[in-house]
């Protein structure tokens, strides 16, 4: 049928053959909020005469952007999120479970799930062979209600990606040289494809962090086939049973085709204030800065502070910054303490935060003061994301964000020798 990933996975799922353009109306799989977004929903739902919950094992909510709750309305909606979701069966997660984005392909997605979330980087999910995407709340409400939701098929922007990184080199400098090329406007309601030796040979954590930043594009969903990672990963996680190959058809019809050489790779930069504002980390090199933040739903999986780990052990970070890192789920703070990361990177000054969201989106544990300067590892570094539109936001890898915080200013990963 010459069919992108996009395509193949909802002609499965509304039991007909679908192409870019047509509308197809499909079963939902998990619909989802988190406690920035639920109480919307939840009021859209009552305000729409809605009674009934269609397929509430399959409806969940998250407590994890400001949590535990930093002011008493937040707290407020914690117990509105609690009582809806008991009153209708509900999933509801507990505060310290960790981030959305992580628990949903922990413990739920599976290849060619459909996903809707109240919540723009729910397009994460693609990473498991999903068709996973962000949507308003009364669209969640509907989703909700009815279990299933309409979608204009996206047309789809391949992304070949061949050759390996070289050293000091991640996923998340890929996706930032690729949000730069494309721009924030590049990929409008646009799946992106992502496929290439490179990316078939890449770890599930790394893929997780490709896909969330799609929508960062634009685009609609992010997706990668499900192969022998994927079986891994969902085997890691107690869940093998559940794979399922799924992958475009070898004729499928792009709208366009991106080939990129992994190997010309070099350290990437969102430099404030927008995420396609991307420049070589060399280019701004010695920028004084104030905080680092490492963790959120991008890069907040074991295989990330493994790496800082081996940066930081036996180090200092610099005395001018203050390096903030937060697990992305309970399983991963609790491995993170079996291989004892978090007491090297405690005794390098880190300060280590309960799982969760934390000072990505600007509610509580890192606002920046006036005039201070981040590098985060999240995914956005508009203005006043982190609570201050008086401060400045770099986006960067791990990697980068380690070496910055050992240096105190924007430093290139590869001058450290570090031999990663």
């Amino acid at each position: 049928m010459r069919q992108t990933l996009a395509e193949k996975i909802l002609s499965k799922k509304c039991g007909k053959d679908v192409k870019a353009g047509d509308i197809a109306i499909v079963p939902l799989d998990w619909v989802m909020a988190q406690d920035g977004t639920a109480p919307l929903a939840i009021e859209s739902w009552k305000k729409l005469g809605l009674n009934k919950i269609a397929k509430p094992q399959n409806t969940i909510f998250f407590l994890d952007h400001s949590a535990p709750a930093p002011r008493r309305e937040l707290a407020a909606s914690h117990k509105v999120m609690r009582e809806f979701a008991e009153e209708h069966g509900i999933i509801i997660t507990h505060v310290g479970d960790g981030i959305c984005h992580q628990l949903l392909p922990e413990l739920y997605v599976k290849p060619g799930d459909i996903v809707i979330g109240a919540d723009s980087h729910t397009c994460t999910h693609g990473a498991l062979a999903a068709f996973a995407t962000g949507m308003g709340s009364t669209d969640i409400a509907v989703g909700m209600a009815l279990g299933k939701m309409w979608f204009k098929v996206p047309a789809t922007i391949k992304i070949e990606v061949k050759g390996r990184f070289p050293k000091s080199v991640m996923a998340k400098d890929l996706i930032l040289h690729i949000i730069g090329t494309l721009t924030s406007e590049g990929a409008i309601y646009k799946a992106l494809e992502f496929s290439g030796e490179t990316i078939s040979e890449l770890p599930m954590s790394e893929r997780l962090t490709i896909c969330n930043m799609a929508v960062e594009a634009g685009a609609k969903v992010g997706v990668i086939a499900s192969d022998k990672i994927t079986k891994e990963y969902l085997t890691s996680v107690g869940r093998g049973e559940q794979y399922i190959e799924i992958k475009p058809d070898e004729d499928a019809v792009y709208e366009n085709v991106i080939s990129i050489d992994a190997n010309k790779l070099s350290p990437k930069i969102a430099v404030p204030h927008s995420v396609d504002n991307v420049k070589d980390v060399k280019e701004i090199e010695g920028k004084k800065i104030d905080q680092v933040l490492i963790g959120t739903c991008t890069n907040g999986r074991l295989e990330d502070f493994r790496v800082i780990s081996k940066i930081l052990k036996g180090k200092k970070v610099a005395k001018s910054v203050r390096l903030i890192v937060g697990p992305a789920s309970k399983r991963i703070y609790a491995q993170g303490l079996k291989e004892g990361l978090w007491d090297i990177i405690v005794q390098a000054g880190g300060i280590i935060l309960p799982p969760g969201c934390g000072p990505c989106v600007g509610i509580h544990q890192g606002i920046l003061a006036d005039g201070e300067v981040c590098v985060s590892t999240a995914n956005r570094n508009f203005h006043g994301r982190m609570g201050n539109p008086n401060s400045y936001i770099y986006l960067a890898s791990p990697l980068t964000a380690a070496a910055s915080a050992l240096t105190g200013e924007v430093t290139d990963p590869r001058k450290l020798q570090l031999g990663i």
